[in-house]
């Protein structure tokens, strides 16, 4: 689901930047032909579609999600996935995404909004549903727009806001010609203005700085959904919405949805035992399911090839999971969130923008997709923009701009940058040295001292244990591949919602070519990767990197460390030199991607201000475009800026975009309207169960499951 961004904010530590800018010659964009580049959607809704004359009125949606939030304000800094989901059922929002990403009136609020003026200010004119209330009664109006504009403009510091992102332009909000109209004057024009008031909170959460800070973290007494938060209970782990009495849309078929904090690893035993209708699942729950789905007598096992050895209480066991779970089924798309390598140009051979070129060039991106997406039957395509995903408005395939897999180029590169392969290395420390390029922790505490077990740091090529017990061989296996999903959390937010690891890591093993040394030193990078439940699934990819890294001189140093500490203590204070994470897409990329490409500035104490650049790779050039994309009204000109900056973030090659993020949804079979939503908005009144005999709509989206490997 798309989201709304946070608002800026500095990575407060002193590093010292080097970039070299480098003139690169940027090939002519795909928009300059008749073809649209942004194409489609590379997977579409999946979401069994019904019409609501079969969904049965009533019933409670289980809801697995991956906690209860700590804020239900989606406008503080330590707001999650869940209290955006609360928000999309329970609150106002003027625009939501359709399937492909893209910005549209949410007709249950709006008959219209439109630019009226541009000169001499731009002036958005909002005319509101003549039935929009709050659910005490109050009408929808001016007051709501004008209470969140002051709160999150960034003039009143008492607010704790995460973000102002586009409110910070606003001159002023007032009633139109009447109470159902509401005119904003912005002091600077500002292109991503539908990306404003959605959600929309009541003047009764963003009136004070008392009620917004803490009024909304717990409950929200006011809203104005197709739902209402019922309870939230941190002891249950769980938040009850019910319907809302006072909702004047269609209405919700549903009577409650119940989301309940259940571990990933626990989602396929609660799904059988059927506590859950609906949760986002690991591929190996995905096979799983799609397996227990096939109609009996098929020759395929139930269970894997360690079947016979389980004891026979635990394979009966199994046998009743799997049997429970055939009423469930496997909807998939591609989440709205790619998967890239970053690069640390901060210090070290990735300041060196030939190197981290030559990193890039390394890189087979199309094999690392297919390994990924494959097995999971979804379409296997390297992303081709930093800015947007295919289907998006702006999204164009700018990766020309660097270039493709080229193993004689990337050796090219590096000889260029001073690294001669088989040069003389000096001797180094084995133990607690930092790894070129990055301030590092030492090997010790990056293993033991964080992970609890012998995880740590070990260099590409040498005798690991994982070789040793066999490891390396299963974690080849395409089960391991895709993404969990899981959300870390930042300590810093800028205007862009929170990156989130791919869990993973590697057990590269082998030398395929001598390694490039420069000043006595080795090409020795350090990977840095999560070690916790379920960082298996990135494994192979690390892998692959790692060995295609080396295929060219460049070594890699693998540094496994603990989910907690992995965005705080390692990638947002720039403690790495290669890492795996992932960043989900905007519908609007002028302004909430800015900060996560913006050029580092020094601040005032002397730190480095990198907002959510954590490859501290940036450019004025960068820097311009985007300001000029978000002041320019004419929205075909502000995509071609927009492009242009891709290109020139490719050029720089500070992160490396891989994959579209797999997106595998359990789903009750009689369950319609929801599922794997991809790039698109929840309709949260239309989810329901079929009534019985009832069948689902006809259509390409009306049934998915993954695909299973063998």
């Amino acid at each position: 689901m798309s989201q709304h961004g946070v608002g800026p904010r500095a990575v407060s530590r002193s590093v010292a930047f080097l970039l070299t800018a480098g003139v690169l010659a940027v090939p002519a964009l795909a928009g300059c032909g008749s073809e649209d580049p942004a194409g489609k959607p590379l997977a579409g809704q999946d979401i069994q579609p019904a019409p609501r004359d079969r969904i049965t009125d009533g019933g409670t949606l289980r809801w697995a999600v991956d906690s209860v939030p700590d804020t239900l304000n989606i406008f503080q800094s330590d707001a999650d996935a869940t209290t955006t989901r609360v928000a999309q059922a329970v609150l106002p929002s003027m625009f939501r995404m359709n399937a492909e990403g893209r910005p549209e009136a949410n007709p249950a609020y709006l008959e219209s909004a439109k630019v009226v003026e541009t000169e001499p200010k731009q002036v958005v004119l909002y005319k509101l549903d003549q039935q929009a209330v709050w659910s005490d009664g109050r009408e929808i109006g001016a007051a709501d727009f004008a209470a969140q504009w002051r709160a999150l403009s960034g003039h009143d510091t008492a607010y704790w806001t995460a973000r102002n992102a586009g409110y910070d332009r606003i001159q002023k909000i007032e009633r139109g010609d009447n109470a159902l109209e509401v005119r904003v004057t912005f002091s600077r024009p500002y292109a991503d203005w539908r990306s404003l008031f959605s959600p929309l909170y009541p003047k009764d959460v963003m009136g004070t700085p008392d009620s917004f800070n803490d009024g909304a973290r717990k409950k929200l007494k006011v809203t104005a959904g197709p739902f209402m938060v019922k309870k939230l209970s941190r002891k249950d782990e769980q938040i009850t919405l019910t319907r809302n009495p006072r909702w004047w849309g269609r209405p919700a078929k549903l009577s409650e949805i119940v989301l309940r904090t259940v571990p990933r690893e626990k989602r396929a035993k609660e799904l059988a035992a059927g506590t859950l209708d609906l949760a986002e699942i690991a591929p190996s729950e995905a096979r799983r399911i799609t397996v227990a789905a096939r109609p009996r007598g098929s020759s395929s096992p139930v269970m894997g090839p360690e079947a016979d050895q389980k004891p026979r209480k635990a394979a009966d066991k199994h046998a009743r999971q799997q049997q429970a779970l055939r009423g469930f089924e496997v909807r998939k798309s591609l989440e709205p969130a790619f998967t890239q390598l970053a690069l640390n140009g901060a210090e070290g051979p990735l300041a060196d923008e030939r190197v981290r070129r030559a990193v890039a060039r390394a890189l087979d991106r199309k094999e690392l997709a297919k390994a990924v997406l494959k097995p999971l039957g979804l379409p296997a395509v390297p992303v081709g923009s930093h800015l947007a995903l295919s289907g998006q408005a702006a999204y164009a395939d700018n990766s020309g701009a660097l270039g493709g897999q080229d193993t004689k180029e990337a050796q090219a590169l590096l000889a260029d940058a001073g690294w001669v392969r088989g040069g003389p290395i000096k001797e180094q420390k084995k133990k607690g040295e930092k790894a070129a390029g990055a301030e590092g922790e030492k090997a010790g505490k990056s293993s033991e001292g964080e992970s609890g077990k012998d995880d740590g740091e070990y260099i590409v090529g040498s005798d690991d244990k994982d070789r040793q017990d066999g490891k390396a061989h299963r974690d080849n296996d395409p089960a391991h591949l895709a993404q969990d999903g899981k959300q870390y959390k930042q300590p810093h937010q800028g205007g862009a919602p929170g990156a989130y690891a791919p869990m993973g890591t590697a057990a590269p093993a082998g030398r395929e070519a001598a390694p490039l040394a420069k000043n006595g030193k080795p090409l020795t990078l350090r990977f840095v990767l999560p070690s916790g439940p379920g960082s298996q699934t990135l494994r192979t990819v690390a892998d692959r990197i790692a060995r295609m890294l080396e295929r060219v001189g460049i070594g890699t140093e693998i540094s496994k460390v603990s989910d907690e500490s992995y965005f705080k203590d390692h990638i947002a204070s720039g403690q790495y030199d290669l890492a795996l994470y992932s960043w989900p897409a905007s519908a609007f990329p002028a302004t909430d991607a800015r900060p996560v490409y913006a050029k580092p500035v020094p601040a005032a104490d002397g730190s480095l201000n990198v907002e959510q650049n954590y490859t501290r790779v940036g450019t004025d050039q960068v820097d311009q475009l985007f300001d000029q994309a978000v002041a320019t009204l004419d929205e075909g000109e502000s995509r071609s800026l927009i492009r242009k900056a891709d290109s020139r973030i490719w050029a720089s090659a500070g992160s490396i975009p891989l994959f579209q993020r797999p997106q595998l949804i359990a789903a009750r079979k009689n369950l319609v309207n929801t599922g794997a939503f991809g790039l698109g908005t929840p309709v949260y009144e239309d989810m329901g169960f079929l009534k019985k005999g009832a069948k689902p709509a006809s259509g390409p989206s009306a049934k998915g499951s993954a695909t299973a490997t063998p």
